[in-house]
């Protein structure tokens, strides 16, 4: 499945868009950063890149507001950082350093931060599914008209939590928005090699709930169907469940042979890159000029460069606070 080139204007402004170009270029250069800092094994444990699948975090969670809660998978650096979790922060947690989001003991797949209601980085496949429905419990609970996007990949609707979470929303009306980015491998089968229905909006449909698809190459087609997804949520008309199709340019994670896809199909997939596609839309209709291009790269570089540094210096845990959060005081 090869997604279809965008196409139509770009229905922002030049500010807005190359905000969310730059929030793309962000999450690339980072990863491209931590791929190499594994390398060097500067970062270590499970470490799963989200190269490629940039227009998904970028053009979601943009269409969210700040009052809205984010409970993600373990491939989630990127939806951590457009959220406003400070990079500074993720790559500390990265390194293992004890001014890491979530002071070092999470790492990769752990990342939270309670200030942004970015509620993980959750290791467990499917997991962040029933916490999703209880921050939604309790927003309808308290009266309070926000939106919980619980993202997801299509291996975990395999999952009985899937199942559970999705009919308990339907059934009790919450306002969750159901984000599954379908990178067509979950961890390394095929969809159609572990799914009798290929089809995730009719299993989402299956309990009632209204699903849409959307080109996840794409982030202006992201972002306006995370945007009206969101409005139908918070108007309290129940969940939504809307699948991102993307596709992840590296394996699943570094320890990944990538044994179960062929490397012209990646070569392919790679043309539709959603960073360089949209460059050149904008390119095309004035809203970005080359130089502008360099300028917002640049900028991200050294945000990377400047987290690095401040990962390299940032103090590990000290040895006496090894049991804090773990055994209770006497």
């Amino acid at each position: 499945m090869i997604a279809p080139p965008p196409s139509g204007p770009v229905p922002w402004d030049k500010h807005f868009a190359q905000e969310l170009l730059f929030d793309m270029l962000r999450i690339r250069r980072m990863e491209e950063k931590c791929a190499e800092l594994y390398g060097a094994q500067k970062i270590r444990g499970f470490l799963h890149l989200y190269i490629g699948e940039e227009a998904c975090a970028v053009g979601a969670l943009h269409a969210l507001t700040p009052e809205d809660a984010i409970v993600a998978t373990y491939r989630e650096h990127g939806h951590a950082l457009v959220r406003g979790v400070p990079m500074n922060a993720i790559m500390a947690e990265m390194f293992g350093k004890s001014a890491g989001c979530s002071r070092g003991r999470g790492g990769s797949m752990h990342l939270f931060d309670a200030a942004a209601r970015f509620y993980g980085g959750n290791a467990i496949v499917g997991g962040g599914l029933p916490l999703a429905a209880g921050l939604a419990l309790a927003d309808r609970m308290q009266g309070r008209q926000r939106v919980t996007a619980c993202v997801f990949g299509e291996g975990a609707m395999a999952e009985g939590a899937f199942h559970e979470s999705m009919n308990l929303a339907a059934l009790w009306r919450l306002p969750v928005l159901f984000c599954c980015e379908n990178n067509l491998y979950a961890m390394g089968t095929a969809l159609g090699r572990s799914e009798s229905q290929t089809d995730l909006c009719a299993k989402a449909g299956s309990y009632g709930v209204p699903a849409q698809k959307a080109d996840g190459m794409d982030v202006v087609a992201v972002h306006e169907a995370m945007k009206a997804a969101a409005h139908q949520v918070r108007e309290g008309l129940g969940p939504f469940f809307l699948e991102l199709q993307t596709y992840r340019f590296r394996a699943h994670s570094m320890f990944d042979p990538e044994l179960y896809r062929d490397k012209a199909e990646v070569e392919q997939w790679k043309r539709r890159g959603p960073i360089h596609t949209f460059s050149a839309r904008l390119k095309a209709e004035g809203k970005l000029t080359e130089g502008e291009f360099l300028a917002l790269d640049a900028r991200a570089n050294a945000q990377v460069q400047a987290a690095v540094e401040f990962a390299e210096a940032a103090a590990w845990e000290p040895v006496e606070d090894l049991l804090r959060d773990v055994v209770a005081p006497t």
